[in-house]
């Protein structure tokens, strides 16, 4: 083809800058996966030694995306750069202070373009780092699941938090300095009685801040363990950066505040090594002195004996309105071969056979005592 035909000027622009605008973005639209998979496999070579356990395809899933739009911002930037006009057109001017005198200074539509090309492909520069930072944490994890330890579980998700809030903020300041070349250390002497005023409004925040390291520090609880703050019991599922999540019995989740977690009575049922069981049972006032002396002493020796049980004791308590009430207690060990509901529950056969054995009959209303 002839090569005058590429110098052919067309709204400012030669047909060969056409030309290399389309096969720029053709090639770039066509290969941005194959070199997003590639460039993540040479990332990957980097942790390979740290993620022993851990296949490429969780690092690439990971990745791929945010390396496709960084590679298609580039592939854009490079294919608009091939042409002249309109970027060249100014669009406005405004003066600007340098040293004691003024300038003035011409902003182009091209500048514009590239300020904007700076901020998105800082934004995907960082959202990189961010998902390399989830990689880590999810290797970290796996790490701390296979070890007995189960305060390294509840501690990855929380510097995983950490670190993340902490690329956001140094990303916020690279974006002003960088597209809105703000000075930033003069930003951040400056923020003077500004920066006290938001260190008031985010109060809670800072609270929540705090009690998450007392957490860590103190470590009332860790991660499964299952705990009764404030009336509310359940499992700890995760300790984050402003708050705990527990999981009630009914599945529901719940989220506390971390100031909250600590500032509560916090109740740790899982440390505890016994369970405590109190209950009454009423037998009906046709039982004899005789009969009723012989089943407290029954279910005392049936408690004293019991593989599962310590501590057991039974004792005429009061006379109720339709009832003889006859309390029962004894603790049951958490590490027991069975949980405490089953022991409860053949501890309640047993006494039913005795109570039947001596010939009485239980109340026509059941006395109920809450431990």
């Amino acid at each position: 083809m002839d090569s005058k035909f590429f110098e052919q000027v067309f709204w400012g622009n030669t047909v060969k800058s056409y030309a290399l605008l389309v096969a720029i973005i053709l090639f770039g639209l066509l290969f941005k996966r194959v070199l997003s998979r590639l460039l993540s496999l040479l990332l990957f070579r980097l942790f390979k030694k740290f993620a022993t356990n851990v296949k490429d395809d969780k690092f690439i899933s990971l990745l791929l995306q945010p390396i496709e739009f960084f590679l298609t911002l580039c592939t854009f930037y490079i294919a608009i750069n091939q042409l002249a006009h309109p970027f060249n057109v100014i669009v406005f001017t405004y003066h600007k202070v340098v040293g004691s005198a003024k300038a003035l200074v011409s902003v182009s539509i091209g500048q514009i373009v590239d300020k904007i090309f700076l901020f998105l492909i800082i934004l995907s520069i960082f959202w990189i780092i961010l998902r390399i930072i989830d990689f880590v944490a999810h290797v970290l994890k796996y790490k701390a699941s296979i070890t007995e330890n189960k305060a390294d579980d509840q501690l990855v998700p929380f510097l995983k938090e950490l670190t993340k809030t902490i690329i956001c903020f140094i990303g916020f300041f690279v974006l002003l300095g960088s597209v809105f070349e703000i000075n930033v250390l003069t930003l951040i002497t400056g923020l003077g009685i500004g920066g006290i005023a938001v260190a008031l409004a985010a109060k809670e925040s800072l609270e929540n801040l705090i009690g998450s390291f007392t957490i860590f520090l103190d470590k009332p609880f860790t991660v499964g363990d299952v705990v009764k703050v404030d009336g509310i019991e359940g499992t700890i599922e995760k300790v984050g950066f402003r708050s705990t999540r527990i999981i009630s019995p009914d599945k529901t989740t719940i989220i506390i505040p971390n100031r909250s977690m600590i500032d509560g009575v916090l109740e740790n049922v899982t440390r505890r090594n016994y369970q405590r069981i109190i209950f009454m049972i009423g037998l009906s006032y046709s039982t004899s002195q005789e009969k009723l002396k012989s089943i407290v002493d029954q279910i005392t020796e049936l408690l004293k004996d019991h593989d599962h049980t310590m501590d057991g004791s039974a004792r005429f308590e009061s006379f109720g309105e339709s009832s003889l009430n006859v309390q029962v207690v004894y603790l049951v060990p958490n590490e027991s071969d069975a949980s405490p509901a089953q022991i409860k529950e053949d501890m309640n056969y047993k006494i039913i056979e005795i109570v039947q054995r001596n010939g009485a009959d239980f109340a026509v209303k059941p006395v109920l005592l809450k431990p």
